[in-house]
């Protein structure tokens, strides 16, 4: 029985994962799988050491609250996998947590392939040689990234974005409007003000006072509002509340994030993953985002590229428009969201860009990447 030792972070690491093993079962009979897992993975027949919510801890001041019970996990999973000794290790995203494990693990002569770079190329470069010592291929998503990791002789392969595979070239707006009981020939727009109580909270006022303007202009407009937890949903319902237009019409849902996005005409998102699906499904959007001034002057300080949307930093131009911080306000919003939908050439353009990226992302990535891990099993 060849073994595989694999740790995931989050949802998003859950997902891939699980995308990965599928495939590699495909492939290659008597594998085990063990590590740490989601329930996504686990279906796949992951034996999870620890509940992978220990390792879902983001923002600075909660990391360093956790700080201690991570480090000591770390070090008793690390144990563990030795005790194991596995054929070849799989850390899936979560950089800070496997790149300490990976590079333990290499020193022992275990193979260590990490899915997902870090984005080195936005910010902390100089990571790259610490990367080097740690992993020993890097499957990357992004087809810029293989040549960061040549430069310094580090085995690299794209495999393009999983997302890409999943949705179809052409994306079905009638069914996804019949789907959340919204009229074929209104204006929906659809905003999504973040995952994260924090983000909804920078957000959602925001938000709710650029569609006031916006009804203004098109009375008759629709908003959509995907939220993911009952708390992000009651910030956002306080939002509306205030509102003075009892006739804007905006439609709260429980997740539905990617029906909202397909359904829509238009997109206004925070900076994310949600930009990537947005641009996937050929929406016209504007890349929004607040944060605290702290975060803000450490983004500024520590970012390389001009760009924090991933549609702009794959096309290397600004294909939509970023409204950050002082240039987030519902006045410059809106505007600029007219704007947009009055110019149908530029409206054309965007879809054909997008279409493009949608081709070079679709690589089958969970089949490539599966091929470079039983390149490396015995």
């Amino acid at each position: 029985m060849t073994k595989i030792a694999i740790v995931a972070g989050e949802a998003s690491g859950d997902m891939l994962g699980a995308h990965l093993i599928s495939a590699l079962k495909k492939q290659r009979k008597n594998l085990s799988f063990f590590g740490i897992a989601g329930p996504k993975m686990m279906s796949e027949g992951v034996q999870t050491l620890y509940p992978m919510e220990r390792l879902s801890v983001r923002g600075y001041f909660e990391v360093i609250k956790h700080l201690h019970g991570l480090l000591k996990l770390r070090k008793a999973l690390l144990a563990q996998i030795l005790i194991e000794k596995p054929d070849i290790f799989i850390g899936v995203d979560a950089p800070d947590f496997n790149f300490w494990l990976e590079r333990k693990l290499k020193k022992h002569g275990i193979p260590t392939i990490h899915y997902v770079s870090p984005s080195i190329w936005a910010w902390r470069g100089g990571r790259i040689h610490k990367i080097k010592r740690a992993v020993t291929h890097m499957l990357a998503l992004f087809p810029f990234e293989p040549a960061l990791y040549e430069k310094v002789n580090l085995p690299v392969t794209y495999v393009g974005h999983p997302l890409a595979d999943e949705l179809a070239l052409r994306p079905n707006k009638r069914a996804a409007r019949g789907l959340l009981k919204l009229r074929q020939d209104e204006l929906v727009i659809a905003m999504l003000p973040g995952s994260r109580q924090s983000e909804v909270q920078q957000h959602a006022e925001f938000f709710v006072q650029t569609a006031e303007l916006m009804t203004e202009h098109h009375p008759s407009a629709k908003f959509i509002v995907p939220l993911i937890t009952r708390k992000t949903r009651d910030i956002f319902d306080r939002a509306l509340a205030k509102s003075s237009n009892h006739e804007l019409e905006m439609k709260l849902l429980f997740s539905h994030a990617h029906d909202a996005m397909e359904a829509a005409d238009f997109v206004v998102v925070a900076s994310g993953t949600a930009t990537l699906e947005a641009a996937l499904l050929k929406k016209p959007m504007i890349i929004t985002y607040r944060m605290s001034t702290i975060s803000w002057w450490l983004l500024k300080v520590m970012r390389y590229i001009p760009y924090v949307g991933l549609p702009n930093i794959l096309a290397n131009k600004y294909i939509v428009p970023e409204l950050l911080q002082k240039d987030a306000t519902p006045e410059k919003l809106n505007a600029t969201m007219i704007s947009m939908l009055e110019d149908k050439k530029r409206l054309k353009e965007i879809k054909e860009i997008f279409t493009d990226i949608h081709r070079t992302l679709k690589q089958n990535s969970a089949k490539k990447a599966a091929e470079v891990v039983i390149s490396y099993l015995p």
